[in-house]
This record gives C-alpha cells, structure tokens and sequence, in this order.
C-alpha cells in the first residue's frame, strides 16, 4: 500500500492502518466479524450499527469492538 492512501488507527488499544477512506462498518467486516454480533465505539464514544456505514474512519481514531451484554 502506499502510505499516503493509509491511515493508523488504534483498535482495541494496538496500533491498526486501514486504507484511507475505509469506514467503520468496512472495518468491522474485514476483521470478520458478524456485524450484529458486536458492537463498536470510536473515540470514545458508542456507534449505533445504523451509523457505521457513513462512519469514515480518520488517522487517529481509537476503536474499540466488543461483544454486547445482555440479561441482568
């Protein structure tokens, strides 16, 4: 890849380069993962799945998947 169309991103506290313009929901299926199956946060802040496809991910962001919990 050439560095110029990469970004560096933090996911699940390791550092993590994606292809510029990659977006959250792009993200979650390359790491082969159902997306109903976890749910995700990006700079600290939770992503409903509805806004993951719009979600362009930028150098920098922290990201952070996680199984949800549910029951109580």
């Amino acid at each position: 890849m050439n560095p110029g169309n990469v970004i560096n991103l933090m996911l699940d506290g390791r550092p993590h380069a994606v292809p510029a313009g990659t977006t959250l929901a792009e993200l979650v299926l390359s790491l082969r993962h159902e997306p109903d199956a976890v749910s995700t946060a990006r700079n600290g802040l939770f992503m409903a799945r509805s806004l993951r496809e719009r979600c362009v991910l930028q150098d920098g962001d922290a990201v952070v998947l996680f199984r949800p919990i549910v029951g109580g």
